[in-house]
C-alpha cells in the first residue's frame, strides 16, 4: 500500500465529511465552497507533482477519506 501524506488524507477526510453536510441540506453556499476549495487542494496537491495519480492512488485516498478514522493507521504502514 502506498504511503499518502497525513495532509492528504486529512483534506480527503474533511471532504467527504463536507460533501456528506451538503447532501442532508443541499443549497448550502458555504458548503459547495468549502467543497471547492478542498477539492483543488486534493486535485493539485504537492503529492501528485511528485507522481502522477494512478485511478488507484484516487480510490485509495477516497477510501481514506471514508473511513471511520481508523484509515489514518494506514498512512504510513
Amino acid at each position: 500500500m502506498r504511503s499518502l501524506p497525513h495532509d492528504l488524507a486529512q483534506a480527503q477526510q474533511e471532504w467527504s465529511a463536507t460533501y456528506r453536510q451538503l447532501a442532508e441540506r443541499p443549497g448550502r453556499t458555504e458548503l459547495r465552497r468549502r467543497l471547492y476549495r478542498l477539492s483543488a487542494q486534493l486535485f493539485f496537491h504537492s503529492y501528485w507533482q511528485q507522481r502522477r495519480p494512478s485511478p488507484a492512488a484516487w480510490w485509495e485516498l477516497r477510501a481514506l477519506g471514508r473511513s471511520d478514522g481508523g484509515g489514518s493507521k494506514r498512512l504510513h504502514q
